[in-house]
């Protein structure tokens, strides 16, 4: 009579070819994140910087109705957003972060379609969002451990 037991041999080396696989869909979904977060946190530090210093994006705020000290508080929130996202922090601020991020690009997506202002002026906001999609996406898809390792 046959033993029906797995093959310690063959059970050993599916293990081997399974981790080897694991572990390159880990180190690809890290790379994955790092790089879009780096793309989103160019961009959003970018745009803090443009609403800090430049006068046209200054007046761009004033004809979208907001005043000009909520576009000064909008950047500074920007700016610690993108030092939380990038440093390693806890879960649950990174996901603060995120929530900002999105009710943010929503909101400035939004004031710009409620004046009627076209895609040339909104398409920024779409476009962030996306990134910011991903970046999130990307984030909530790295191993638990990953993820705590990031906030030590």
């Amino acid at each position: 009579m046959e033993s029906t037991l797995q093959s310690p041999a063959l059970h050993a080396g599916n293990t081997t070819k399974t981790t080897k696989t694991t572990k390159t869909t880990k180190k690809g979904r890290v790379i994955a994140y790092w790089l879009v977060t780096g793309i989103f946190c160019l961009q959003m530090g970018f745009t803090a910087y443009a609403q800090l210093r430049l006068p046209q994006v200054a007046a761009m705020f004033q004809h979208l109705g907001i005043p000009d000290y909520l576009r000064v508080e909008l950047s500074w929130a920007k700016l610690i957003g993108v030092a939380v996202l990038l440093a390693p922090a806890p879960s649950r601020l990174k996901e603060w972060a995120y929530a900002g991020f999105a009710i943010d690009l929503a909101s400035g997506l939004l004031a710009h379609l409620a004046v009627g202002d076209g895609p040339a002026a909104w398409s920024w906001a779409a476009a962030t969002g996306v990134l910011w999609a991903l970046s999130y996406v990307c984030w909530r898809r790295l191993p638990a451990a990953e993820r705590l390792r990031s906030a030590r």
